[in-house]
């Protein structure tokens, strides 16, 4: 009797507990998708998020492919959403005219991650982000560049077909017709925009005039891409890169934004022919595209390439990418899509109230609605608030990274707000290493790292976090003022003033002027240890532009070092010019001298001083280190005395007409 009574009390429970919860039949079931690099969020079926996922792996190599890379970085973390239907992807997407809006997807750029978000219901939804997915490679794959180069690629790249066994690329991406071949006429009077062969049948720029032009419309997401300079751009990387022209243009980029040589005489040495030959080359090209012979096309079309512009590529096969799938709860899902929402002004206030009503219950609160709303309090420097939030989402999640890598950031950004010393910096590098285990690509974190180290006076340790900085992230400038101010802090005086020297005659207006601030107080730091407050790197340390982590920041002066002494009177001066005064430090005041070369050979048989053999033209030069352990390296991560036949850029100072003391050496 007793134990049928007490079953039924169970069932009674059981069924309470059963009615009182919400009613989840309307919530999409939430799965996510993992492959070897990217990871999908979908409330479509399995198969259709393993398809988004490989889409992406896909891509990445044939990225790889088209610029000759081994290895491809994803320095910065990406969060792939792909929703099923229309009306989900409406909710969530931007408000902005976007043509790839109306195509199925849309870019999120961050300084902290980016999102690629996807509308299933469209046909090859992702080719609508093709393009933002090419731009973003880019920046961390191919060093800094000229506009028509980003430009070109994103163009060529966007035009991108796949499936799971071939791919085809070099199609017209802005073609206006519904089917394969050559785009039509855009009738009279007609709003369609105009195709890139129709824009190339009409008048060209010279090559100076577009590798000297900035774009027309700065990349950003959802800017219209329809202009001559994209046309121009996207034909004249079409021929480069189906002819095998890339190593020369790597060669060119040398010579114009290194060694700063005029652009008609760098293409002539870059590619054997003048400006003039070379757009007839690419004129020419385009002619035999465009206007293929019957034989032409009909091999083409034997072979399944749609337009004469489309090359054939062998991207991963389908069937042997790897995925694994697991469940995700509705809640937790609504926490991720109002994270990714934050970001998107038009949705800001509506993803925070979604965010505060999820926390509010303590069935649906997670570590991700916490560090969404620490995010949100941080970028409006509330840095407290954000402290709080970061602390519950560690405490409900103590694996997540991103706490931790938002605690690092707020202690950073609240330094270089005003702050006069940085909270918790012997907590933000354990914090940072928790973050780099997770992603060891993760080119900020690195920067951040290093910046902490050199702060906490670990030089060594930050010039190794900032060199790994710079190898993921080639393009950000300012992680080179990072180094030099490590190389300051290590007295590293020549190594510095190379880096300096450089920043100083770069196009980066803010940099240019920080690194010269730190040229002009120089000498008064290296007799004192610490510039004045006067001076100008002093005052772009005491007002960074901006507290971003996307734009480093000037960093303050060294702790614990002496400010320089008051001015003398002309008796303490005479008493300071006397025998028992110390004697001041030797300057050496050569100048730096740049130099691109081929290292033909390395002694090292006194270590470990060695002496380095480069060759450049008919100049043939003996360069010394004293100590090849600590010599400032770039590319490498080593210093090998085994290296041969390797092209170099060597900073050195000048002994005599055949010899000199190495600064610095960048392998390329």
């Amino acid at each position: 009797m007793c134990s049928g009574l007490r079953l039924h009390r169970v069932l009674t429970l059981v069924w309470l507990a059963v009615t009182c919860l919400p009613a989840h039949a309307a919530e999409p079931h939430w799965q996510r998708i993992d492959s070897s690099h990217f990871s999908v969020l979908t409330d479509a079926d399995e198969a259709s998020g393993r398809d988004v996922a490989v889409r992406f792996e896909q891509m990445r190599d044939i990225f790889a492919q088209l610029l000759l890379r081994s290895r491809v970085n994803l320095s910065e973390p990406v969060d792939i959403i792909a929703l099923k239907s229309d009306e989900q992807f409406s909710k969530v997407c931007p408000t902005r005219p976007d043509e790839g809006i109306a195509r199925g997807g849309f870019f999120v750029p961050g300084a902290d991650r980016v999102y690629f978000v996807l509308n299933l219901s469209k046909n090859e939804s992702w080719r609508a982000i093709s393009y933002d997915f090419a731009r973003f490679l880019l920046n961390y794959n191919y060093p800094p560049t000229q506009a028509w180069f980003d430009e070109g690629f994103a163009e060529f790249f966007s035009s991108l077909r796949l499936d799971n066994t071939k791919a085809q690329v070099g199609g017209d991406p802005q073609e206006t017709s519904p089917g394969p071949g050559l785009p039509q006429a855009a009738t009279a009077g007609s709003t369609t925009p105009k195709s890139f062969v129709e824009l190339l049948n009409g008048t060209w720029v010279t090559l100076p005039e577009l590798f000297t032009a900035p774009m027309d419309v700065p990349f950003a997401p959802g800017a219209a891409r329809h202009t001559p300079f994209d046309a121009q751009a996207w034909i004249v990387m079409h021929y480069l890169i189906n002819n095998n022209k890339l190593p020369e243009t790597g060669t060119y980029f040398g010579l114009v934004q290194i060694e700063k040589v005029p652009v008609e005489e760098a293409i002539q040495k870059a590619f054997g022919m003048s400006s003039v030959q070379l757009g007839q080359a690419v004129k020419d090209y385009f002619r035999s595209l465009s206007s293929p012979s019957q034989k032409q096309s009909a091999g083409r079309a034997a072979a399944g390439t749609s337009t004469p512009f489309s090359q054939p590529l062998s991207p991963a096969s389908g069937d042997v990418i790897g995925t694994s799938t697991r469940e995700v709860l509705a809640f937790y899902a609504r926490a991720l899509l109002a994270e990714m929402s934050l970001r998107l002004p038009e949705h800001r206030d509506a993803a925070r109230q979604e965010l505060e009503s999820l926390v509010g219950e303590t069935r649906t609160e997670t570590a991700i609605a916490h560090r969404a709303l620490g995010w949100d309090d941080m970028e409006k420097k509330e840095f407290d608030p954000a402290r709080e939030e970061f602390s519950k989402a560690m405490e409900l999640d103590p694996k997540d990274p991103w706490p931790y890598y938002y605690l690092a950031l707020t202690k950073y950004q609240e330094f270089h707000g005003g702050g006069q010393q940085v909270r918790g910096l012997a907590n933000m590098m354990p914090e940072l290493h928790t973050v780099l285990e997770w992603k060891p690509e993760f080119a900020e974190a690195y920067r951040m790292l290093g910046w902490a180290q050199r702060e906490g006076g670990g030089v060594h340790a930050a010039t190794d976090s900032i060199r790994a900085a710079m190898q993921l992230n080639p393009r950000d400038q300012s992680y080179l003022l990072e180094m030099a101010r490590v190389y300051l802090a290590g007295k590293n005086w020549d190594a510095a003033t190379a880096v300096l020297e450089r920043l100083a005659a770069g196009a980066d207006a803010q940099l240019a002027s920080a690194a010269r601030g730190y040229l002009q107080d120089l000498p008064t730091l290296r007799r004192y240890g610490v510039v004045a407050q006067s001076g100008a790197a002093s005052q772009a340390e005491a007002k960074p532009a901006t507290a971003t982590a996307s734009t480093p920041l000037p960093a303050s002066p060294q702790a614990g070092v002496k400010k320089p002494p008051p001015p003398q009177s002309p008796a303490e001066a005479a008493d300071d010019s006397s025998d028992e005064s110390p004697a001041q430090p030797q300057i050496d005041k050569r100048p730096i001298q740049y130099l691109k070369a081929k290292l033909i050979a390395v002694d090292c048989s006194q270590p470990p001083a060695a002496v380095l053999t480069v060759s450049s033209g008919t100049k043939t030069l003996k360069l010394r280190t004293p100590d090849y352990k600590s010599l400032t390296l770039v590319g490498e991560d080593q210093f090998s005395c085994a290296w041969r036949d390797r092209a170099v850029f060597v900073n050195y100072k000048a002994g005599g007409t055949t010899d000199g003391d190495l600064v610095s050496l960048e392998m390329r």
